[in-house]
């Protein structure tokens, strides 16, 4: 068979629907399966009747024939796939970004494959994807060392857009300003008159990590207070490490808290539950990225607002670009959207 009509199998298995192939179509015509093809990839039909172009498409339309994109893609060595590596397929985050990539996708007729991997996994997720799957390109977004990164993407292969980091060395990427979220947290806390600002860190070494303790320094230099590294403490991207990180700040006796992500800002205001302190009255924290979550906590997380959507939307339009041959040039790190203010911020206490 030739084209899309290598597909005679069926659509679930034996039992289920036949899937209405190339072959199907054209017979049913009374055309060949080259002028079908042809018609039905909107291909330039001079030579085919107007009436014969109508005729093959009304056909394709009342048989609900779709197209084989696995024979297509074995003719054209492309599948018109994306594939995305995310870390952590319950944050927020990903899977706010993962949405903004499959809307992008859509738009220019790619498909979105979703990937997750675990930092620090041994298994070469990212050649996997690349190879096994068969994407034409792939967006990642990853909290592994540089090296470990760098060297999975020397095996995969196919172009690729990094999300949420830089890696030296790699071309293109889309990142959120964390800098400016930061210093928006701390400067909301500031003009409340809080001066002992605890701030739960990202990953020790991670780009976004750096970039938001730079900004909580940035708040707080601004607002003349003196940067005390035992004010920080390491939560990661969990729950878990923010309740760790909470408990261990706790002595410090801070009167707010700048939370590097939404999550680990859940997990430390169970801790202050759990210590009982009242929020805000006691202790007022604040999130960096809103989601309907916050919304759920107790009592409402405030947020700084990230465009997460967006720089997934955005890395699938790059990559898309690029894989047609295009050369975009590097994009500008997003700026934080609003503050979103809720009941778990309010005045220092005397």
């Amino acid at each position: 068979m030739t084209g899309d009509g290598c597909a005679g199998e069926l659509a679930g298995g034996s039992g289920g629907m036949a899937r209405v192939t190339l072959a199907d179509v054209a017979r049913a015509a009374g055309v060949d399966m080259s002028t079908a093809s042809r018609v039905l990839r909107g291909e330039a039909t001079q030579r085919v009747r107007e009436e014969t172009r109508v005729r093959i498409l009304k056909i394709a339309e009342e048989m609900q024939y779709l197209a084989n994109p696995l024979a297509r893609g074995l003719r054209t060595q492309r599948t018109d796939t994306l594939g995305i590596v995310v870390p952590q397929l319950d944050n927020p985050v990903f899977a706010s970004a993962i949405r903004g990539a499959e809307l992008a996708a859509a738009e220019r007729g790619y498909s979105l494959l979703i990937s997750h991997r675990e930092p620090g996994e041994t298994a070469t997720t990212i050649a996997k994807i690349s190879r096994t799957n068969r994407v034409d390109g792939l967006l990642v977004a990853s909290l592994d060392d540089d090296e470990v990164l760098r060297t999975d993407l020397a095996a995969a292969r196919v172009p690729f857009v990094l999300m949420n980091r830089i890696l030296p060395g790699a071309a293109l990427s889309v990142v959120l300003d964390s800098r400016a979220a930061a210093r928006k947290g701390v400067e909301h806390l500031t003009a409340l008159g809080h001066r002992r600002i605890a701030h739960l860190a990202g990953r020790e070494g991670g780009f976004n990590a750096r970039e938001r303790l730079q900004g909580y320094r940035d708040g707080l230099a601004a607002a003349g207070i003196a940067f005390d590294e035992k004010l920080v403490g390491v939560a990661g991207y969990t729950a878990e490490g923010g309740t760790t990180a909470m408990r261990a700040l706790l002595p410090q006796h801070p009167t707010a808290v700048l939370a590097a992500t939404l999550v680990s800002a859940a997990g430390a205001m169970a801790t202050l539950h759990e210590a009982g302190l009242r929020i805000p009255e006691d202790i007022s924290i604040i999130g960096l990225h809103d989601a309907p979550v916050a919304r759920m906590l107790y009592p409402a997380l405030t947020s700084v607002a990230m465009p997460t959507e967006e720089m997934g939307r955005v890395a699938a339009d790059l990559l898309i670009r690029a894989l047609a041959g295009e050369e975009p040039e590097p994009v500008a790190p997003l700026p934080p959207g609003a503050l979103v203010v809720r009941g778990s911020t309010g005045p220092a206490p005397h």
